[in-house]
């Protein structure tokens, strides 16, 4: 009994994202009726709410491609990718890579990295609360210790870099509006926060990706400068430390 029911439970999974496999076999509906029908409308509604799952963790991406291709784009996706998590809003955490591979959009090479971003907003989104680190208490570090300061990152903040212009064409997709003309094949780095209830994207210089880079992996804040000025001479460390704490990237100092 116990294998008639592992086989029935298997054929049932392999068919649900597959309308190319027959309705499993030893499926019954009310009175031994309609058991096709029955299981061709459960199929539908889980492909749906795949596709409508992705469509709210990817609307830029959905807007770059426009709703029929997303929706067909995101069908493919789901026969391939079933969910591996009962919490439907994790779902696609693999769809950038699948979009890198997706032959129709080899011409788009930038898409992977914005649906990456995208991830990381929602990741963002999701983390944990906490108090982001005041000006005042920076300002009460003694000058001689500032240097060997180490700084403990807020668990909402993200770093990203990408070849493309991802950041900005991210941005500029998410919410209805106008797009301005970009040119995709400048390189750009992001910073993704979220120190109270909403989640910004900011774009940043290579210099403060370098040097953020390293202050959140634990570097000091000497050490983080060197990084920064490897890439740029004239790097502004007041400046970028201003804007850091505006954009609550961090929790505390160490």
């Amino acid at each position: 009994m116990l294998e008639d029911w592992q086989a029935v439970s298997a054929g049932f999974s392999a068919a649900i994202l597959n309308p190319a496999l027959p309705v499993p076999e030893g499926l019954h509906g009310p009175e031994a009726r309609n058991a096709d029908k029955r299981y061709a409308v459960y199929r539908n509604n889980v492909t749906i709410s795949l596709i409508a799952a992705l469509e709210a963790n990817f609307p830029a991406v959905k807007r770059l491609v426009g709703d029929e291709f997303f929706a067909a784009m995101a069908r493919e996706y789901a026969r391939e990718n079933p969910p591996k998590s009962r919490l439907m809003a994790e779902y696609g955490a693999s769809f950038p890579d699948f979009l890198e591979g997706f032959e129709p959009l080899v011409k788009y090479p930038y898409m992977g990295d914005v649906a990456r971003l995208e991830r990381l907003w929602f990741d963002s989104y999701h983390e944990a609360d906490a108090d982001p680190l005041q000006g005042a208490a920076l300002a009460a570090v003694a000058p001689d210790a500032l240097f060997e300061t180490r700084f403990a990152p807020h668990p909402a903040a993200r770093l990203f870099s990408s070849p493309f212009a991802a950041v900005t064409i991210m941005s500029a997709n998410r919410n209805a509006g106008e797009v301005p003309a970009v040119n995709p094949a400048v390189a750009e780095c992001g910073l993704v926060t979220r120190p109270h209830l909403d989640v910004t994207v900011r774009h940043i210089p290579a210099s403060t990706h370098a040097f953020l880079s390293a202050l959140t992996a634990g570097s000091t804040l000497g050490e983080s400068i060197e990084s920064a000025l490897a890439l740029d001479a004239d790097f502004n460390l007041a400046a970028n430390l201003q804007g850091l704490l505006e954009a609550g990237v961090f929790t505390s100092t160490l």
